[in-house]
């Protein structure tokens, strides 16, 4: 069954309020991406990073229809899946940065985190076969619990996430696949690397495909409400697709793409879509959460580095 969210936003009408929960979420994500970015631009951070600009309302939107004894399965970009669960910018770029007070004592690094029920890795699909086990796991011991599993839409290239999916239809696992579909697998754009279409790829193996094609939050959340309590009482997996834009790199500087691809993922974008709509709520927020990223930054810079012993 493929199920798709209306999209009254894109592009045609504005977006709706955010509550000042909402809001701050989003702009907490965004702020802590660029902070990211121009702290690897100075040659203070070493590794690398992915960030998550563009699609931060992704995670805020799904979060709120989630509890605390869900598993949540994240991955390479998952900077804003961990802030949306925990608003935990001290700690993850602690982490980051090496720093004590770093949620792994700094050996995760920016991919590989993991807190209570909350893991991230950077293997392409390495999740999706864990969190169907998982999701057996909280049939048997939790039932009504769920795992949930981000992957993005080059991670279909992988033959785990079939061998995944079949596990999951065959043993009715409550497993909410949720792929951030941005059209480019690193530098390759989908088209040029996918045949067929995700939602084909879902009912083959008869697991329902939610399209999302919209920012805004609240008519993201009204749509998977439905979809996330089904998979809790039926215990039927699901994949939602949200048709998303990264409008950052791949990774800290690496962006292939045309300028006008560039230029048209900005157009999408709920930030600048956000501001334009609602100028006077977002200008006071977005201050405040530039603010207070700053002092984050000044904060976790000040402390020394991260020992494994001190864990």
């Amino acid at each position: 069954m493929t199920t798709t969210a209306a999209d009254p936003t894109r592009l045609t009408t504005g977006l709706t309020r955010l509550t000042d929960r909402d809001l701050a979420d989003l702009l907490m994500i965004r702020h802590f991406e660029l902070a990211l970015l121009d702290l690897f631009s100075q040659g203070r951070l070493n590794g690398t990073t992915h960030t998550c600009l563009g699609q931060e309302y992704v995670p805020v939107a799904l979060y709120s229809l989630l509890d605390d004894g869900d598993h949540i399965f994240s991955n390479h970009r998952g900077h804003g899946h961990y802030l949306a669960r925990f608003r935990d910018p001290h700690g993850l770029l602690a982490e980051v940065m090496g720093r004590q007070g770093a949620v792994c004592n700094g050996v995760g690094g920016s991919q590989h985190i993991y807190r209570d029920r909350y893991l991230s890795t950077g293997v392409q699909g390495q999740s999706l076969p864990v969190a169907v086990g998982v999701a057996l796991h909280l049939q048997r011991a939790e039932p009504g619990r769920l795992a949930v599993v981000h992957i993005g839409d080059g991670t279909w290239g992988e033959g785990s996430v079939y061998e995944a999916l079949n596990m999951a239809a065959l043993w009715q696992a409550p497993v909410l696949v949720v792929v951030e579909n941005n059209g480019i697998a690193q530098s390759t754009p989908t088209e040029k690397e996918m045949a067929g279409t995700i939602a084909a790829r879902a009912a083959a193996f008869g697991v329902d495909h939610h399209l999302v094609d919209s920012v805004d939050v609240e008519v993201i959340r009204r749509g998977l409400d439905p979809v996330v309590q089904r998979v809790r009482d039926l215990r039927r997996p699901c994949v939602v697709e949200f048709l998303t834009h990264r409008v950052g790199p791949h990774s800290k500087g690496d962006d292939s793409r045309p300028a006008e691809t560039v230029e048209f993922a900005a157009e999408q974008d709920w930030y600048r879509r956000y501001r334009c709509d609602h100028p006077e709520h977002f200008e006071a927020a977005d201050r405040t959460q530039r603010e207070h990223m700053a002092a984050v930054v000044r904060e976790i810079e000040g402390r020394p580095a991260a020992r494994w012993e001190d864990r």
